[in-house]
């Protein structure tokens, strides 16, 4: 019944919110229920939850389960311990010393500092203020009083965690300029140096661009090396934001995508959504990477972090995060980095790569669909076009009719629980499939059964 990585279960056993509060009874009680009660319980929570470690869930940007990280969460949990004091955890302290010194390497720098943060919009926001405290070190005591209008520079692509640390953070979203991408999804440079111009005239101090390596839809690679040339010459704080695509770092074949990530300031990164460590975690192991060390906070809890212990109160890392306690995120990555290796982690980053080529190749020969754009990564965007709109390209009502097809189909799809794939709309393309290979379970023929039981699901359309 919990066997998720079975092809013969369901991903989801969908019900509607009023039937899903009937059959979990979640009314809160005076006294408690029995063992046999609550293994129930278990039971149906299992049952009834959409199954992400499934082969066939390609809805996120995640998916599948590796045991060596499950086995790191489950002693994680055990372990219950705060990230902040070598005092409280001292393996862990060492232990995402070492990861992060090793992720660090991979983007090319031999110094600097990093922290694991809870999600990538925490990650790109720590990256903003330590930017903001670079441009402006007055602002720590003074505020913003002391700071004149800043300007960010993001993609039209980029994630809206931009927006979010710029409200956050006191500096608005008014002042977040949008650079355009070309058809790929990629920044372009020249629309980038048009903006800083912009912001200029209008007496606000370009301080920090955003990046991307590995756009949410298209997994579109911004040209990090000419946004490296226009921050340099602009005294800008250049931050990469490779969430999704930092792990091509562990491919000889694929790592050009991300030429000139050395080169920026910051990096955010989640390794575990393509090396698959857990990161349903809520994206639990995004890291914050910065090429120099630098102290927003001095450490004011004297009860926490004593300057005058037995050991080397370097070691003591509350200081780096807006967070006192912090969740041990290190130890899943860890175990699975020791199983595997850094060769077996390059191995699934080229395996996800060919098994998006073979989609793309068999979506080609197939007529009832047809790629958005052909994108560098492991997204996959394309259009199913039913039988019924078939040559119809230059029909009126053609683009209206195609954007109530992925609907249809995803509402077919979650009650038969097969799969699960999600769609969206974008930049005047209607409503299209977004698929997303990454699970190390997936093979050719999941690619084959993907095809046709969309076909299936929009047959009468």
């Amino acid at each position: 019944e919990m066997n998720c990585m079975s092809l013969h279960s369901q991903v989801c056993e969908w019900k509607d919110p009023d039937q899903l509060r009937a059959l979990l009874d979640l009314d809160l009680r005076e006294h408690g229920e029995s063992h046999k009660q609550l293994l129930q319980r278990v039971r149906d929570v299992a049952r009834y939850s959409v199954k992400t470690c499934h082969p066939r869930f390609f809805n996120q940007l995640f998916a599948g389960v590796d045991y060596h990280a499950l086995t790191g969460r489950l002693l994680t949990e055990t372990l219950n311990t705060s990230q902040y004091t070598y005092e409280v955890a001292p393996v862990f302290v060492l232990m995402e010393e070492e990861v992060l010194c090793k992720l660090r390497s991979l983007v090319g720098w031999s110094e600097g500092d990093g922290i694991f943060c809870p999600g990538g919009s925490m990650s790109n926001m720590y990256a903003m203020n330590v930017a903001r405290y670079w441009a402006f070190p007055q602002v720590k005591t003074q505020g913003l009083w002391a700071t004149p209008r800043m300007a960010i520079f993001t993609s039209q692509q980029g994630h809206y965690s931009m927006k979010k640390a710029a409200a956050f953070l006191g500096i608005g979203t008014d002042n977040v300029f949008i650079v355009q991408v070309d058809e790929s999804g990629s920044m372009r440079p020249e629309d980038l140096e048009a903006k800083i111009v912009q912001a200029k005239s209008q007496d606000a101090v370009p301080f920090f661009v955003n990046a991307t390596a590995g756009t949410t839809v298209q997994g579109a690679f911004d040209p990090l090396n000419r946004i490296a040339d226009i921050s340099e010459r602009n005294g800008m704080w250049m931050h990469v934001d490779a969430a999704w695509g930092g792990s091509v770092l562990f491919s000889k074949k694929h790592k050009h995508l991300v030429a000139g990530i050395e080169r920026a300031n910051s990096v955010t990164w989640n390794p575990h959504k393509m090396l698959l460590a857990g990161l349903h975690q809520f994206m639990q192991c995004f890291c914050l990477l910065v090429v120099e060390r630098i102290i927003l906070t001095p450490p004011q809890a004297t009860y926490l972090f004593q300057q005058d212990k037995f050991y080397d109160t370097s070691l003591d890392t509350g200081d780096k995060s807006i967070q006192c306690g912090r969740k041990v995120d290190c130890l899943k990555l860890w175990l699975m980095w020791k199983a595997i290796g850094t060769h077996g982690l390059s191995e699934r980053v080229e395996k996800a790569f060919a098994l998006a080529r073979y989609l793309m190749h068999l979506l080609d020969k197939r007529d009832n669909f047809k790629l958005v754009c052909k994108g560098p990564f492991v997204n996959v965007c394309f259009w199913f076009i039913p039988p019924s709109l078939r040559g119809k390209e230059n029909s009126a009502d053609y683009q209206e009719s195609l954007s109530k097809v992925a609907p249809v189909i995803k509402e077919r799809m979650m009650k038969r629980g097969t799969m699960m794939v999600g769609y969206q709309p974008m930049d005047g393309h209607v409503n299209f499939f977004r698929m997303v290979v990454v699970s190390p379970q997936l093979t050719t023929k999941d690619m084959d059964f993907f095809l046709d039981e969309i076909e299936d699901l929009g047959k009468d359309l």
